[in-house]
């Protein structure tokens, strides 16, 4: 099953230096839920693409905790085991929203995606506003909503040193 981990550069240099990421792990993927919100339950292209930016703006959220992260939204798409996935049911949480149990090896990653340097200055202002556009400040989310206008730039697995490399 394809999930979407959201990351920070951080994290994307551990799974580089050790080969691996511990679950269990907050993901996002096409669930029973994503499916009814969006009420696209036909085309699963549209839903992974949702899912994707729903770990996009979760990774906003780490890079808040995250100091020394570059400020580029990072997300892994890998592939799990199905049986690993439960969707997350609370009321609050984003309707892609799931945990896995599995451990994510580098070979279990099918591609990364992370801004480009010409959107880390409306990331950096949306990593310090996430949490207030969550709790529904209009003015945050207009600063988050910048943020998300950059499209993600999608990296094959053996990209993802190098690109680490540049920033």
């Amino acid at each position: 099953m394809r999930v979407y981990l959201p990351a920070t550069t951080t994290v994307l240099q551990r799974l580089l230096d050790e080969g691996r990421l511990e679950g269990p792990h907050t993901v996002f993927t096409v669930t029973p839920q994503l499916r009814d919100f969006y009420e696209l339950s036909d085309d699963h292209e549209e839903l992974e693409y949702a899912a994707l930016l729903a770990a996009a703006r979760a990774s906003l959220r780490l890079m808040d905790v995250d100091p020394l992260a570059a400020r580029r939204r990072v997300v892994l798409a890998a592939d799990v085991p199905e049986t690993s996935v439960t969707p997350i049911q609370d009321e609050g949480a984003d309707a892609g929203a799931a945990r896995t149990t599995a451990d994510l090896a580098t070979s279990d990653i099918a591609s990364a995606h992370i801004d480009g340097a010409e959107a880390e200055a409306d990331v950096r202002a949306a990593t310090a506003v996430v949490l207030e556009a969550d709790l529904g400040s209009e003015e945050a989310q207009f600063v988050v909503d910048q943020a998300e206008g950059h499209e993600l730039a999608w990296y094959a697995t053996q990209e993802i040193g190098p690109a680490l490399e540049l920033l």
